[in-house]
């Protein structure tokens, strides 16, 4: 092709290309008028909403809605593991045979009640023993005192007779105590679980004879993160529902806080407490535990304010009628608001649309009616 076809062909798409531009582009009035082409629109045609300039004079109309605020509660989840408010191995006292058992498995009993004896002939034996002793020992006592009133014998032998007294009295109540722990008594009061052993077994004082829970109430031990350690407090309410069966919810209170943080987890044991009047739960449960936390109130705003810079995030604040850049930092996001952490009050205006025509200082109309606060709802 020859070279001035060419040119022209240049020129041609040159001219369609400025015409296009002249015609498209929103700030292209303004130009070709400093450039003295045409004439410059009047500044209220200019001021329209996401207008890219805002020079000395012009009002950039926007669309602003007041901040509010939202509070997010801090909320703890973990699994427990349940267990008896008591629970007890009972176990003899001496040695020897299982002579009757006097309680079934899943039976209730009360604290002292005799759960299973020993064969107690030699306890026996040994406390009809005591006694004769006893009665000698008195009697010896009752000769010397005659004796010493007659001046027949000396107060050492009247004393002498006295520790006699006193160490058979010591010995009968040996005896006695013997015989009584050939009775195996429920040291709490609770239910009997699974007998491990029948009667006519020789037993130990190591023999497990019965075991004894007292389900009263339930303990549920729960591990806690770390950083809910300093708000987690003795007292506090929590909710526990049963794996098993999470149709049900118990409420319960925290009974008791480890006194350090494990190094390996780093989490906290915590012991919580839930009442069981209809004998329900059952020792091993696991549960799931709640617990909330009051947080902190933060400024919530539309997330069509955020913007980002070089610097970070930042919102439009309107302030008697000018913008003002906040930096702000971002804690929470949620469906409908933001929740930041800057210097923005409840009810200040903030931009959230037509930023682009928004400049530091530059003066804004707020386009249309007020809009309602940022939905304040607590943050999840």
């Amino acid at each position: 092709m020859p070279s001035w076809k060419q040119i022209v062909l240049a020129l041609v798409i040159v001219t369609a290309a400025a015409a296009a531009w002249a015609h498209f582009y929103p700030g292209a009035p303004e130009v070709l008028a400093r450039w003295g082409i045409g004439s410059t629109p009047p500044a209220e045609e200019t001021a329209t909403v996401g207008s890219n300039r805002n020079r000395a004079g012009q009002i950039v109309t926007i669309v602003a809605i007041p901040a509010g605020t939202a509070t997010i509660n801090d909320r703890l989840q973990a699994i427990g593991t349940g267990r008896a408010d008591a629970s007890v191995t009972v176990n003899p006292y001496s040695s020897g045979r299982l002579a009757e058992l006097l309680v079934e498995s899943g039976s209730h009993v009360d604290k002292g009640q005799i759960l299973a004896t020993l064969d107690s002939e030699t306890e026996i034996i040994s406390q009809d023993r005591a006694k004769l002793a006893l009665q000698d020992a008195q009697s010896k006592l009752d000769r010397v005192k005659s004796l010493r009133a007659s001046n027949a014998a000396t107060p050492v032998a009247v004393a002498d007779a006295e520790v006699v007294l006193a160490g058979a009295k010591l010995a009968l109540q040996d005896a006695e105590l013997a015989l009584q722990r050939r009775s195996i008594l429920a040291p709490i009061a609770g239910t009997v679980g699974i007998l491990p052993i029948s009667a006519g077994n020789y037993v130990t004082n190591q023999s497990a004879i019965a075991t004894l829970d007292d389900r009263s109430s339930i303990l549920v031990d729960f591990q806690v993160p770390e950083r809910f350690a300093a708000s987690v407090k003795v007292g506090a309410q929590l909710t526990a529902t049963p794996i098993a069966n999470p149709s049900n919810a118990y409420s319960g209170t925290v009974s008791a806080i480890d006194n350090h943080i494990d190094e390996k987890s780093r989490t906290l044991l915590v012991k919580a407490k839930i009442a069981n009047p209809a004998d329900s739960l059952r020792a091993g449960m696991s549960f799931s535990i709640t617990m909330k936390f009051p947080g902190q109130t933060y400024p919530a705003v539309s997330p069509l304010a955020i913007l980002w810079g070089s610097d970070g995030a930042y919102v439009w604040q309107i302030e008697d009628g000018k913008a003002k850049r906040v930096p702000v930092r971002i804690i929470q996001r949620n469906t409908e608001t933001v929740l930041i952490d800057a210097e923005i009050d409840n009810g200040d205006m903030v931009v959230t649309e037509g930023t682009q025509g928004v400049s530091e200082g530059g003066a804004v109309r707020i386009a249309g009616e007020q809009q309602r606060p940022a939905n304040a709802a607590e943050g999840s």
